[in-house]
């Protein structure tokens, strides 16, 4: 167990911190630990089921983020069945069927394309604001994309506070997996994600080294 007064990042103790996470954190330690702090990229699972109720409360959460204009763009496809799992991993890239096919379940994350259709739900305060986006179908991807990626963010946070672990992966057709399984609806993939439990106790490799405030963070 990290003490409260470390930070830990991959590859171990990088630095010493004056405990400002824990004193400014609205949660406790262990809650850091689960979101961020402990939390691994998986390849490998069990095949110990993911529940419908965790998928639905994966998807309470997610949907609670903030998007531009409260638009939720983010569209998820559940791949569970051993049929789709197959359809799925022939869009694959070499590297990625083999996990995709052995986990107990895969999410694909798209945009809705038409996610405008939904404006006067989701915007209340100017439902006819709907009909500008709809006629604008280059701003109107722009923001479905963009909000959409974000909602990933929240998304995989979502996986990781039901006590489950996600394998994030790029490598696949996009065209060819929505002209398979998203036939008929008119959605844009950008992610794969396997879902379970981890098939091992402890990370394969150590944690690789993340970039410092100092590089990364500019103050104007």
């Amino acid at each position: 167990m990290v003490k409260p007064s470390t930070i830990y990042f991959e590859g171990g103790l990088l630095g010493m911190s004056d405990g400002t996470l824990e004193s400014t954190s609205a949660l406790d330690s262990a809650a850091l630990d689960l979101l961020f702090r402990d939390a691994r990229t998986v390849a490998e699972f069990t095949d110990q089921p993911v529940t419908d109720e965790q998928l639905r409360d994966i998807y309470e959460l997610t949907k609670m983020g903030p998007t531009a204009m409260n638009i939720q763009p983010l569209r998820i496809t559940w791949v569970r069945s051993p049929e789709a799992r197959g359809r799925l991993a022939a869009h694959m890239a070499e590297g990625n069927k083999a996990k995709t096919e052995a986990a107990p379940l895969t999410a694909v994350l798209s945009f809705d394309r038409s996610w405008h259709r939904h404006f006067a739900t989701v915007f209340p305060p100017a439902p006819a604001q709907g009909a500008v986006f709809a006629a604008n179908a280059e701003l109107s991807a722009m923001m479905g994309n963009n909000n959409a990626h974000l909602q990933a963010g929240y998304f995989l946070l979502a996986v990781r506070a039901v006590g489950l672990s996600a394998g994030p992966m790029g490598g696949f057709d996009a065209a060819g997996l929505d002209a398979d399984l998203h036939a008929g609806l008119d959605r844009q993939s950008f992610l794969v994600v396997n879902i379970g439990v981890p098939a091992a106790t402890e990370p394969r490799h150590p944690r690789l080294p993340r970039l410092d405030y100092a590089t990364a963070v500019t103050e104007l």
